[in-house]
């Protein structure tokens, strides 16, 4: 594992967007990471699909939606 050194900024927005996903510092800037190369290696895909794909690739299933009543 290393360092990464990042403006205080960044840091900044990092620290207030873990506090909203309930990650730690270090999981939130990980996330945006990957996303981030993941994004860049499928630019034809939407993060939504990014994300499903990666979900899908760990094995979660989500459950069948329910019609609205």
């Amino acid at each position: 594992m290393g360092i990464v050194n990042i403006d205080d900024e960044l840091h900044d927005q990092i620290r207030k967007a873990s506090a909203v996903a309930c990650r730690s510092i270090n999981a939130q800037a990980a996330f945006w990471i990957k996303m981030g190369m993941l994004s860049e290696l499928n630019p034809t895909l939407t993060f939504n699909e990014i994300v499903a794909r990666e979900l899908r690739a760990a094995g979660v299933e989500p459950p069948p939606l329910r019609s609205a009543a």
